[in-house]
């Protein structure tokens, strides 16, 4: 049986490439260069008929060793909480205060880009403490 090489993780939302850029800064990915023959993407979407503009974007890690993020518009919103969310590791190796720090640190940077804090979560003997977030277009996400 062959092992899967790569995955890639698919956002639905409303506005694709803002969401893709938050996404972006959160983990320091990049938008991947134009298809062949296109200047920008902006020429690549121009391109497109007009019911499918502005319905897909993608961000890269600039490693290659993270998943392609792709976000595609829906025409639903979010109702209810994500079955599958992020988990954006800071706090990696720490624990206590120093890992409450870390954690919020991060979340004062998110929330400058638009995220939104909702609760925090305390290390319970189990488990070390994390944040629980939402994007901008209200995705959960966890800083752990």
């Amino acid at each position: 049986m062959a092992s899967v090489k790569q995955i890639q993780v698919t956002f639905d939302c409303a506005e694709p490439e803002r969401v893709a850029r938050f996404w972006c800064e959160v983990l320091g990915y990049v938008v991947p260069p134009p298809p062949e023959g296109f200047a920008t993407w902006d020429d690549f979407d121009r391109a497109l008929p007009p019911e499918h503009q502005g319905s897909a974007f993608a961000c890269i890690d600039p490693s290659g060793v993270g998943p392609r993020l792709f976000f595609q518009r829906v025409p639903e919103g979010k109702v209810v909480k994500n079955r599958l969310h992020l988990d954006v590791r800071v706090g990696t190796g720490l624990v206590g205060e120093e890992r409450l720090a870390a954690l919020e640190a991060e979340c004062a940077r998110l929330v400058a880009l638009g995220a939104v804090r909702v609760r925090l979560l305390t290390a319970d003997g189990n488990n070390e403490s994390c944040l629980v977030m939402q994007d901008i277009e209200g995705n959960e996400f966890c800083l752990d």
